[in-house]
């Protein structure tokens, strides 16, 4: 009879936590349908209101291997500006500036494994942290270019160019940032 009560006390444990692993799903859910009324506009261009959607409902849409941050327009975007800072950096290099260069990859590189770190978060408030992290190192390159103008790495106009695209990430790395919250 002992036996007894305890598989049915067992029985009705794993009850308990199916019950409370569907109601987390419906709260999961629930925040998912109030992220797809919320628009951001940066610049005249919205911000990909699907990034969030696509991370609070567990990215459902995703093909089978796909990390969340793959999906993100603002990882996308990191690695594209990654390759045009690497061109710099390189050029640097070449003038023999080699503290300057391994400067430049590190910081752009935060940027895009940021994201991609904090994609992996359990928490909003946690991924926002990695967020900042990545806005922050945008700061960071925006300066290294000054330095790199001013040492004649690069010329104004490149560093107008990506300047602009560093502005915009910026933002859109921001907005997305307070949609978490």
């Amino acid at each position: 009879m002992k036996y007894w009560h305890r598989a049915q006390s067992t029985e009705h444990r794993a009850q308990g936590t199916e019950h409370r692993a569907q109601g987390t799903e419906h709260r999961a859910q629930g925040t998912g349908h109030r992220a797809q009324g919320t628009g951001y506009r940066v610049q005249g261009t919205e911000l990909s209101k699907w990034n969030l959607i696509f991370y609070r409902l567990n990215f459902n849409k995703k093909s089978v291997g796909d990390f969340r941050f793959e999906q993100m327009d603002i990882w996308k975007e990191a690695i594209q500006i990654s390759d045009i800072l690497f061109n710099y950096a390189d050029k640097a290099e070449e003038k023999k500036l080699f503290k300057f260069s391994e400067q430049l990859r590190s910081a752009v590189m935060s940027i895009s494994n940021n994201i991609a770190e904090g994609s992996g978060s359990y928490s909003d408030k946690e991924f926002a942290n990695f967020l900042n992290i990545a806005r922050r190192s945008i700061f960071e390159c925006a300066n290294i270019l000054y330095i790199y103008e001013r040492r004649k790495v690069i010329s104004n106009e490149d560093r107008m160019i990506i300047y602009k695209e560093l502005i915009t990430l910026s933002k859109k790395i921001t907005n997305f940032r307070k949609a978490l919250k």
